[in-house]
């Protein structure tokens, strides 16, 4: 009976993590992933936004080059970031 007696089970760090199903997130994790998300697409709105800024800086021969005219680069400078 002593060996029976030493066998100790191991504790999780956290002990929260005894009563979550393997592959589940936590709180912290939902939350990181929802921030990064927002990060992201604020990311691309604003990216989106400098390159419609970018045609309305260009000339008239580097919007030749790209196959735009100024009236379309106007229209497309001018639009809301979101849209």
């Amino acid at each position: 009976m002593d060996t029976i007696a030493t066998i100790r089970h191991s504790s999780p760090a956290f002990p929260s993590e005894a009563l979550r199903p393997s592959g589940q997130r936590g709180f912290v994790g939902r939350l990181v992933r929802v921030v990064s998300s927002l990060a992201r697409s604020i990311d691309h709105l604003l990216a989106r936004r400098r390159g419609r800024l970018a045609l309305l800086e260009m000339t008239d021969d580097q919007l030749k080059d790209i196959g735009i005219s100024r009236c379309d680069a106007h229209r497309e400078g001018i639009r809301r970031f979101w849209d």
